[in-house]
C-alpha cells in the first residue's frame, strides 16, 4: 500500500537511531521513494552513508545545501513528501516542534510541510514522563500531529518503563493508518477470526485449520479506512492488529458470549471466524487414556452465533463466510439466506492459494439480490479491502 509513496524520514540523536536502518529498509522493500533527514547528533550513533546505501537516495544534513544548485533542501523535501517521519524523536525535537522553533534542516522541513507528521518518541523513561515533554506532546496532538507510544522495558541507560522506540511493525501500520482514506470514519465494526478449541480433556480439544489470517486483514484494513474496530479472536500465532480493541476467546461459547456482548454497540458485523459446529458432549477432569473411551467421542451441536445475530441484527450489515469444498455458490447463498447476512464471502479451500493457512485467497462476494463479485487471487489484505468496499456500498447504495 505504500508503493511509489514520497516518505520523509527524519532521524534524531538517540541511541535508538540504529533502528532507522531496518524502518527505511522496511519502507524500500513496500516500494516507498524513501528521503532520509539526519540531525547533527543522529550523525554521531549512525552513518548518513549507511542511511544512503539503504534508502538509495542522498542523505541530507546541511539546511544550506542546494540540490543541483536549484533547489533549497527544506523546501523541495517539505512540497514532496507524502509523509514526514520523526523516528526516533527525542525530547528535543518534539519541544522544537512544539514550540514552533526551525533551526536546523528537519525543524525547518517540519515547519514547511503540509505532509501529515509523524512523530516516534524514543527516550529515558523520566525524559518521557516529564511533565513538560507531556505537555509537548498534548499541544502537538491537539494539532493533528500524529504520535505512535513508544515501548516498554529495559532501555540502553539501563532504566525499565516507557521510552523504547516503538516496534517497526507499529510505525510501518500508523504510517499506511495516515496515507489510508478514511472512508469507515463514524462505523463501528466488530470482527470474529481464527478457529475455536471444543477441550475434550486438559489436554486435547477438537478444532479446525483456521489461521485467522482473513479476519486480521479485515481489522487491519477496516482500522486503517477509518472504522473503529474490535477483534475477538479465536487462539492463533498472529500478533494483535495495532490500534484495534482485541478480545481473545477460546471455545464457540466464550466467541458467542462476546459477540452478543458487543454487538450492540457495532454498526457492522464480520463473521470470519471458522467455528466449531460441534463440541464434545462431556468433558473430562482429567486426561483420558487411550483404552478408556477415545475411541468413541459424543459430540453436541455448538451455538450458531451467526443466526442468532442474524435474529437480532436490526439496521446492522452482517457479513458472513462459507468455506466449501463442493456446491460452493448453492452452498454459500442458501446460508446467507437462511441466516439473514447481507453479504456473504466464498472460498473453495481445495483451491490452490485459497483457505487457511495461506497468505493469499480466491472469493467471490455474493449478496441478497442475486449479485456475485469474484475476485481472482489476491493477498489477504487486498481481498479485505474488496470486502468492506462492497460493505460500503451495501451501507451506502447507489442513487
Amino acid at each position: 500500500m505504500l508503493k511509489d509513496k514520497k516518505i520523509v524520514l527524519g532521524i534524531t540523536g538517540g541511541i535508538a537511531a540504529y533502528k532507522s536502518a531496518e524502518l527505511t529498509r522496511e519502507f524500500v522493500k513496500m516500494g516507498a521513494d524513501v528521503k532520509v533527514i539526519m540531525t547533527e547528533n543522529a550523525t554521531k550513533f549512525i552513518t548518513p552513508l549507511t542511511l544512503q546505501t539503504l534508502s538509495e537516495n542522498p542523505v541530507y544534513t546541511d539546511m544550506f545545501l542546494l540540490t543541483g544548485e536549484v533547489k533549497i533542501d527544506h523546501i523541495s523535501l517539505a512540497e514532496e513528501a507524502d509523509i514526514l517521519i520523526i523516528a526516533p524523536a527525542t525530547a528535543n525535537i518534539i519541544g522544537k516542534i512544539a514550540s514552533g522553533l526551525a533551526d536546523d534542516l528537519l525543524s525547518t522541513t517540519v515547519m514547511a510541510t503540509k505532509a501529515p507528521i509523524l512523530i516516534c518518541p524514543a527516550m529515558n523513561t523520566n525524559m518521557y514522563t516529564n511533565d513538560i515533554v507531556r505537555e509537548n506532546i498534548n499541544k502537538l496532538t491537539s494539532k493533528n500531529y500524529f504520535f505512535v507510544e513508544p515501548g516498554h522495558g529495559e532501555l540502553a541507560c539501563g532504566t525499565e518503563g516507557p521510552g523504547r522506540l516503538p516496534p517497526l511493525e507499529d510505525i510501518v501500520e500508523e504510517v499506511e493508518s495516515i496515507l489510508t482514506e478514511k472512508d469507515l470514519a463514524g462505523e463501528k465494526i466488530l470482527i470474529t477470526a481464527g478457529p475455536t478449541q471444543e477441550p475434550l480433556d486438559p489436554v486435547r480439544y477438537i478444532t479446525n485449520y483456521s489461521s485467522g489470517k482473513m479476519g486480521y486483514a479485515l481489522a487491519i484494513m477496516a482500522r486503517r479506512r477509518g472504522a473503529e474496530v474490535t477483534l475477538i479472536s479465536g487462539p492463533t500465532s498472529l500478533p494483535e492488529p495495532f490500534g484495534a480493541t482485541f478480545l481473545q476467546v477460546s471455545s464457540a461459547i466464550e466467541m458467542g458470549d462476546a459477540v452478543m456482548n458487543n454487538m450492540n454497540d457495532s454498526t457492522i458485523i464480520i463473521k470470519a471466524a471458522a467455528v466449531a459446529d460441534f463440541r464434545p458432549a462431556i468433558l473430562s477432569n482429567n486426561k483420558i487414556k487411550k483404552g478408556n473411551g477415545l475411541s468413541n467421542v459424543n459430540l453436541e451441536r455448538n451455538p450458531d452465533i451467526i443466526s442468532e445475530v442474524g435474529r437480532k441484527k436490526g439496521d446492522r450489515i452482517l457479513v458472513g463466510f462459507a468455506v466449501e469444498t463442493e456446491n460452493l455458490i448453492e452452498n454459500a447463498r442458501n446460508k446467507m439466506i437462511e441466516k439473514n447476512m447481507d453479504l456473504i464471502v466464498a472460498n473453495d479451500v481445495t483451491q490452490h492459494g485459497a483457505g487457511f493457512q495461506s497468505d493469499t485467497n480466491i472469493v467471490k462476494i455474493l449478496d441478497r439480490e442475486g449479485g456475485m463479485e469474484e475476485l481472482p487471487i489476491l493477498d489477504k489484505i487486498m481481498v479485505a479491502n474488496r470486502i468492506l468496499d462492497r460493505i460500503k456500498a451495501v451501507k451506502v447504495p447507489k442513487v
